[in-house]
């Protein structure tokens, strides 16, 4: 009686401490890698949509109310901003913050996934670049001053933040020199701050909108709070920007949408060990 008084103690302290794991082996709940298959597919086609959205119309708006676009130091070269960073910063990094939740990713080899990853952030980085020099050239040559708004200083937060997160990732992850206890140190913060800079990009999208129109409709013959077409349909982008950076955040959330065993892989395999 004590032996078997003991032995149910010990399963139900186990079953107690991980009652999900208990339950999905004895049949009661769907492993992990089978929840979210059907529910993933037409959330990333949304989430695709939406993102393809978000980039169209600020080209439209810079194309039909902005003027167009040149490489001249013009406010034509100006409106490249805008497009390259809701381009790189929003979609493509919210795309490569989600590469992980594709349930294809969850078996074989991780490397394939690294390096898209790893890709879809660097594509990201320099189109980000591309950006600054658009909007620092057209304040140059139009004697306007730089990093004096606070959509500005919400932007270059989110750049510097998201170029230390790119180094550090690429140094800890896809390299072979870093130690296994700095790569599992680091895998939390590395996780945090890319919800993070994501959070801080979504602001700073959304004060340059708000910055943009406020110039151009305060002193015109249809001012912003009479809500003419254009401050429509910048606001409404603002709002599309806003649905998909949370739409991204809620999936990183997600527990079941998350890579099953992810931690003991990423911690101890870096890229130049997986290739050989």
């Amino acid at each position: 009686m004590m032996s078997c008084s003991r032995g149910s103690t010990a399963h139900w302290n186990y079953f107690s401490r991980h009652p999900l794991r208990v339950r999905r082996k004895r049949g009661v709940l769907p492993s992990s890698s089978e929840m979210p298959g059907i529910q993933f597919l037409p959330f990333s086609i949304l989430l695709g949509i939406l993102g393809i959205l978000c980039v169209g119309l600020t080209g439209f708006w810079s194309q039909h109310w902005l003027g167009g676009f040149a490489w001249d130091g013009s406010s034509e070269m100006f409106n490249w901003h805008p497009v390259f960073m809701v381009t790189g910063m929003l979609v493509l990094y919210g795309s490569a913050a989600l590469v992980y939740r594709v349930p294809l990713s969850w078996e074989g080899p991780k490397l394939p996934w690294k390096l898209l990853h790893a890709g879809l952030t660097l594509t990201a980085f320099l189109l980000v670049i591309l950006g600054l020099v658009a909007v620092f050239e057209f304040h140059n040559k139009k004697k306007i001053p730089n990093m004096y708004s606070l959509h500005s200083w919400l932007g270059l937060t989110a750049v510097v933040l998201f170029s230390c997160q790119w180094l550090m990732g690429f140094a800890s992850f896809l390299l072979p020199w870093a130690p296994i206890w700095l790569r599992a140190l680091y895998k939390p913060i590395h996780v945090f701050f890319g919800s993070a800079i994501l959070s801080v990009v979504m602001a700073a999208c959304i004060s340059g909108i708000n910055e943009k129109l406020f110039f151009r409709l305060t002193n015109s013959t249809t001012p912003y709070s009479n809500l003419p077409a254009e401050a429509w349909f910048a606001n409404i982008l603002g709002l599309l920007i806003l649905i998909y950076g949370l739409l991204v955040l809620w999936a990183l959330a997600m527990s079941a949408w998350k890579r099953p065993d992810a931690n003991s892989q990423d911690i101890q395999e870096p890229l130049l060990q997986e290739g050989r």
